[in-house]
């Protein structure tokens, strides 16, 4: 008891000082292991200052410039912006799509592995119907896998020319 009460008021004394040294180094701790959170300077270019104009008005630069996205995602972007009152003229809002999307395009899609790919992947990638998709799986798990693309013509009843039209996004 002697014991609990002395650590306690030593506690208590210096308690108020530990609390921000420690504070502070659990968030230097975090801040080296999770990366404080550094918005990094735009690209130079066209559209940059129209960007920053048009984007800082409701929030922090880094948050527009976090999406990574195709031109069509961020023309969505853009135009659910705009309702929510984003001020530009159409010569602004096309000069920063074009900005956007030339720095902060989306990240590549991956191959799809035809051997390992679920129906769902199938369905997405290939536009197929999910019974063509899951013929495709079937077939393969029937068969054993596929080595290349003429043995895709194989599976009977799917629409060879949509896998066919996305050959380039095809693994084996």
């Amino acid at each position: 008891m002697a014991l609990s009460m002395r650590l306690g008021s030593r506690l208590s004394t210096e308690s108020p000082r530990k609390m921000v040294i420690m504070k502070f180094a659990v968030c230097a701790l975090l801040g080296s292991f999770v990366g404080v959170a550094q918005t990094p300077e735009p690209p130079s270019g066209a559209g940059r200052a129209e960007m920053e104009k048009m984007c800082t008005g409701c929030h922090e630069l880094a948050r527009s410039m976090a999406p990574r996205q195709d031109r069509d995602g961020w023309i969505q972007t853009m135009m659910k912006m705009r309702a929510y009152g984003m001020k530009s003229t159409d010569k602004e809002f096309a000069t920063v799509l074009n900005y956007l999307s030339t720095n902060y395009p989306a990240p590549p899609i991956p191959p799809v592995n035809i051997n390992t790919a679920r129906a769902i992947e199938l369905e997405a990638r290939f536009s197929l119907l999910r019974s063509e998709a899951a013929r495709l799986i079937a077939w393969r798990d029937k068969n054993g896998p596929f080595k290349s693309l003429s043995d895709l013509k194989k599976v009977p009843d799917i629409d060879f020319e949509k896998i066919e039209s996305h050959k380039s996004k095809i693994v084996f």
